[in-house]
């Protein structure tokens, strides 16, 4: 039945009602006899859907619930959502505030930008900058960062050498390091080729080869350190090393040949210097104790001609004394010490007879020391000698004796 059906009661004309009024107890007979209750199954309004779930939402956030009136339902549905509005407001600024928040590390250091304009450089620990304002560029301020530069350079000898440096540098100034040039790492490499190549080309293939690589790196640290600072870029040169630098490999055989005979010629000059070393304090030693000698032979002769003009005083106060006494003793001491090599015998008779006994000492002295060693031999000839002398000398006191009773 239409809706628009004349003669019914238009409420109850709705297509989906399953009949009506005609048959009101027709919902018993589906239902099963649970009573006669509404029994319209059809689909809900959207109407009504829409409007009970502003209801809630107006229940959720403290608008009017129970307004049935269109000028009070339409009020309490626009001061809703303004508040709604609100809450996602506060929301958004929360989560905007919290985005802030950002952490700096003990070895970096936070260059801020404010609207793209450099606003200040944050310390390490728990910052805030407002985002979306404030762009935060962390700098690492204690890094070593090492840059490798090799090329082909020209000496100022007009030789080629190939140089293969190492350049550590840190960023010191965060600000510079950021702003003031575009690519610092780039700025870097181009000033270091253009420093190295300054100094080896003020420098001969000789020095750069052997003993000049350490003034070079200095050189080329300075010059690098300059270009630095005029161009602003926050770096600092922590160091510059000269890890190679060797001929082009196409004459690289003949410069090893060179090398080694400039060792060679460095090892022989060692060697001569290590000699001259060994030879000249033995030298030197000899000749102080050739001198030392010499002094010591003065000092003994010096010392012997003085004892010998004491002992000659000496002897003048005895000769004074006692004249012949002291001549005879002279005379047979100066013929001891002659005839002490001499193995001849002379005896001075006082008599005058003919008969004089020659003892063979020699001949003696020889029989008795061939079972004798030389020395016991030698000691036995003083002691015979030293008694003949002793016999001679009594002998010539008596004579002087008898001379002076005589006079008497």
């Amino acid at each position: 039945m239409a809706w628009n059906e004349p003669g019914g009661n238009g409420k109850n004309h709705d297509p989906w009602s399953g009949g009506g009024d005609k048959n009101p107890g027709g919902g018993n007979r589906n239902s099963g006899g649970g009573g006669g209750g509404n029994n319209n199954q059809g689909p809900p309004d959207l109407d009504e859907a829409l409007q009970k779930l502003q209801d809630r939402l107006n229940g959720l956030f403290g608008g009017n619930k129970g307004g049935s009136g269109g000028g009070a339902s339409g009020t309490s549905g626009s001061g809703g959502s303004f508040k709604l509005l609100g809450i996602v407001a506060i929301l958004a600024l929360v989560v905007w505030a919290g985005m802030g928040f950002y952490t700096v590390d003990q070895q970096e250091r936070g260059v801020v930008l404010r609207l793209g304009k450099f606003h200040t450089v944050v310390n390490p620990g728990l910052q805030w900058n407002p985002p979306l304002v404030d762009i935060v560029n962390l700098v690492n301020v204690t890094q070593v960062r090492i840059h490798d530069h090799r090329a082909l350079m020209l000496t100022e000898d007009e030789n080629i050498v190939d140089v293969d440096i190492s350049v550590q540098y840190i960023a010191e100034n965060p600000e510079f390091f950021t702003l003031k040039v575009r690519s610092p790492e780039e700025s870097l490499a181009q000033a270091a080729e253009s420093a190295l190549r300054q100094v080896v080309g003020s420098s001969d293939l000789n020095s750069i080869l052997t003993e000049g690589r350490q003034i070079m790196a200095v050189s080329v640290q300075e010059r690098l350190q300059r270009h630095m600072d005029t161009y602003e870029t926050g770096i600092r040169i922590a160091g510059v090393n000269v890890r190679n630098a060797q001929a082009p490999s196409q004459v690289q055989d003949a410069f090893d040949d060179v090398i080694k005979a400039r060792e060679d010629e460095q090892r022989s000059i060692n060697e001569a210097q290590a000699y001259a070393n060994s030879v000249v304090p033995e030298a030197r030693g000899i000749a102080q104790r050739m001198f030392e000698e010499a002094s010591a032979y003065r000092e003994e002769v010096v010392a012997r001609a003085n004892g010998e003009t004491q002992r000659f005083l000496a002897l003048l106060t005895e000769y004074r004394a006692a004249p012949d006494v002291l001549r005879e003793r002279l005379y047979i001491d100066t013929m001891q010490a002659v005839m002490s090599n001499n193995p001849k015998v002379l005896m001075d008779l006082e008599n005058g007879g003919n008969n004089v006994m020659f003892l063979p000492l020699d001949k003696l002295m020889d029989q008795r020391g061939s079972g004798t060693t030389t020395r016991s031999s030698t000691g036995s000839a003083e002691m015979n000698l030293r008694q003949l002398n002793d016999q001679i000398t009594e002998q010539a006191r008596n004579r002087q004796a008898g001379n002076l009773r005589e006079g008497r």
